[in-house]
């Protein structure tokens, strides 16, 4: 599935890892901005892969981005190395260039983005995790193009 859409104009899935639930969203480099998608049952970090594969069929992706959970001095943590086997096998499988994103802020600023949209009722799991994804592909495209 190599890509050949122009650097610039390329589709990316952004994934934020969990043990029990992965965020999932779509961002367009063209405009630098992203959108939450919903979330991906896992069983101990290991996705549901029909439903990994129905996101990737219907947005067919130019590469795909994981949030990266680091602790807050940048040193990588459990959770950091399943996350990088997490992407790692997703691109084996699908055959897409995955990229990884450092993701130390976005569940806290996830919160506070949906908190201010619609209160307490908007703080579901499922939001958050895609809020999370989307944040992350939006903090790869400022790192890149920033």
């Amino acid at each position: 599935m190599a890509s050949k859409t122009p650097v610039g104009e390329r589709t990316v899935l952004g994934f934020d890892f969990g043990k029990k639930y992965i965020g999932v969203a779509v961002g367009q480099e063209l405009t630098g901005s992203a959108s939450p998608l919903g979330s991906v049952k896992a069983n101990d970090g290991i996705p549901h892969w029909e439903s990994m594969a129905k996101f990737l069929k219907e947005w067919q992706p130019d590469f795909i981005v994981v949030g990266l959970p680091l602790n807050m001095d940048g040193s990588e943590q459990q959770l950091t190395l399943d996350a990088k086997k997490f992407g790692n096998r997703v691109s084996g499988r699908f055959g897409v260039k995955v990229e990884f994103q450092d993701e130390r802020l976005t569940t806290a600023t996830a919160k506070e983005a949906l908190f201010s949209q619609g209160g307490y009722r908007n703080l579901k799991k499922d939001n958050i995790d895609a809020e999370s994804a989307k944040l992350i592909i939006e903090s790869y495209f400022e790192s890149q193009y920033g």
